[in-house]
């Protein structure tokens, strides 16, 4: 019987991957909290699933400034910079492909998480109607303020840094974080930007610190170990923009002409609908992009196997079945059973609902 596509080696950009099933970026709330570094515990998380074809790390805050969420890690100090190295050695020494998934939360955050107190810092100074964890339990995100003109090159150079430091760190690329409401998502849409500078209004001004982020992580990393994520038709944390196609074609177009070695895009709501609003066509978005193009958002098996057999998807992103089932790859190239996961542990503690679940050889074993 031939084998599914989906279970057969490709490129993305320039790394060589054995199959086409890509860990999605988890948020999970398990770095230490007082120097949000990975450790041990996430070496091993990661690296019981380094069957995939690429690991897409947690999203990662590039900047004290940037952090939106109790327990998640960084990437701009020492410690997280060698915590990191534990993983990507730990999933490197298992067969695996890992990126970094570089975060800039912007106005999605708390005072109560911001250096010194300070508000959050957005496109414009407008609320997110949306919630964050704080550690404690969902608050409301706080009001952010509008960055000024001249402090853009700086949020630029956090980036570059955070490129930097994950090159030391080991990873074998980065992924630029453009979706689910974030800093750079909150400058794409057209809701949440109300600038009047050269950073608001056009679509050709929204997506000018895009260039200038990609441009600065290209300076770091060769293009094709580059790659950005949108989620073109998604409001998650209170975004809108009144033409979708028109905006994130226009991003398409800006990550292309850096040669980038893929975009990963969010198809429907993050997490819920694949339901597209009229007029809306990701084939029409994929053609714009001369990479490879990563396929997320509520994807089965047969889904899967489906899009990349047809060309919708190069390669297909699964993010919650990853929780359960750190041998995805076997289980779906099987048609086995998966495991369930425990909702109660998805964020936040330690080993429970994170490293013990069950593998399959390990189920037969029993």
């Amino acid at each position: 019987m031939t084998t599914p596509k989906l279970f057969t080696p490709t490129t993305v950009g320039d790394i060589q991957v054995p199959n086409r099933v890509v860990m999605a970026p988890l948020t999970r709330n398990r770095a230490r909290n007082e120097t949000n570094e990975p450790f041990d515990l996430h070496a091993t998380y990661y690296s019981q699933r380094a069957s995939a074809g690429l690991i897409i790390s947690e999203a990662t805050q590039i900047t004290p400034e940037g952090k939106g969420y109790a327990w998640t890690p960084g990437i701009h100090s020492q410690k997280q910079i060698d915590g990191w190295r534990q993983v990507t050695d730990a999933v490197h020494a298992a067969g695996g492909r890992i990126v970094l998934q570089l975060w800039h939360v912007g106005r999605i955050s708390h005072t109560s998480l911001q250096p010194n107190g300070q508000p959050p810092v957005a496109p414009t100074a407008v609320a997110a109607q949306s919630y964050t964890f704080d550690g404690n339990g969902f608050v409301e995100t706080s009001t952010p303020r509008a960055l000024e003109t001249d402090e853009i090159p700086r949020v630029v150079e956090d980036y570059r840094v955070a490129a930097r430091n994950a090159r030391e760190a080991g990873f074998d690329g980065v992924e630029v974080h453009a979706a689910n409401g974030y800093l750079l998502d909150q400058f794409l849409r057209d809701h949440p930007n109300q600038r009047t500078d050269q950073y608001g209004g056009t679509i050709q001004n929204r997506v000018r610190i895009l260039r200038e982020v990609l441009e600065a992580v290209t300076e770091v990393w060769p293009a094709g170990r580059v790659g950005v994520r949108f989620s073109p038709f998604s409001n998650f944390n209170d975004v809108a923009d009144s033409t979708p196609m028109e905006t994130f074609g226009t991003a398409i177009d800006v990550a292309n002409s850096f040669g980038l070695g893929y975009i990963h895009l969010i198809e429907g709501e993050t997490g819920g609908s694949r339901d597209l609003p009229e007029g809306a066509s990701y084939a029409a978005l994929r053609q714009r992009f001369d990479g490879a193009y990563i396929a997320n958002n509520g994807y089965d098996r047969q889904l899967a196997i489906d899009a990349v057999e047809s060309g919708k998807a190069d390669l297909i992103a699964f993010g919650r079945p990853y929780i359960a089932n750190p041998d995805l790859v076997e289980r779906l190239r099987r048609d086995a059973p998966l495991n369930t996961p425990d909702r109660d542990t998805f964020y936040g503690g330690g080993a429970e609902g994170y490293t013990d679940y069950r593998f399959l050889a390990d189920s037969h074993a029993a």
